[in-house]
């Protein structure tokens, strides 16, 4: 007759089975979203803010002058009765440098400021992408992404900043 601790231990050993069968009728990419959920890909990253985007500023940055500026009375008469720019502009700011963009016609064109070479990734949910960054910060992304997307930018000289989500 088996005794208390020999029930136990095939007590233990029947839920560890079952638990090691469960484990494997569970699909490998619904535990790798699992992981990737709780995982801190970006832990080096700075954190770039949406400083400016022409979308909400259609009188200040046709003139060269931000809302805070005050602009004369003929100066404000010639930005109402001149076109609005086709091009959109966002401002990205970080403590080590900002990245500019121009969504263009099909392709996104920017540069970093303080202008200095390396990469710059477009991340989306179906994947990254990446594209040189020159000696003078300008980079071009095409196609534009037609999700919502992010910028990281690598340089050169080790810094490495990370945009916000972006939808355009």
């Amino acid at each position: 007759m088996p005794d208390a601790q020999d029930r136990d231990d095939e007590q233990l050993l029947t839920a560890l089975g079952e638990a090691m069968r469960a484990r494997r009728e569970v699909p490998e990419w619904f535990v790798e979203t699992g992981k990737n959920a709780y995982a801190w890909h970006n832990i080096d990253a700075e954190l770039a803010q949406l400083t400016y985007d022409s979308l909400g500023d259609p009188l200040g940055d046709s003139l060269g002058y931000s809302l805070g500026d005050s602009l004369s009375d003929r100066e404000r008469a010639a930005a109402v009765r001149s076109e609005a720019a086709s091009i959109r502009a966002l401002t990205f700011t970080s403590a080590g440098l900002s990245i500019e963009l121009e969504v263009g016609e099909g392709s996104l064109l920017g540069q970093i400021i303080p202008p200095r070479a390396g990469t710059i990734e477009v991340h989306t949910t179906a994947g990254v992408a990446s594209s040189p960054v020159d000696e003078i910060g300008c980079f071009a992304v095409t196609p534009i992404p037609a999700s919502p997307f992010r910028l990281r930018c690598r340089t050169e000289d080790g810094a490495d900043v990370l945009t916000g989500w972006i939808t355009l």
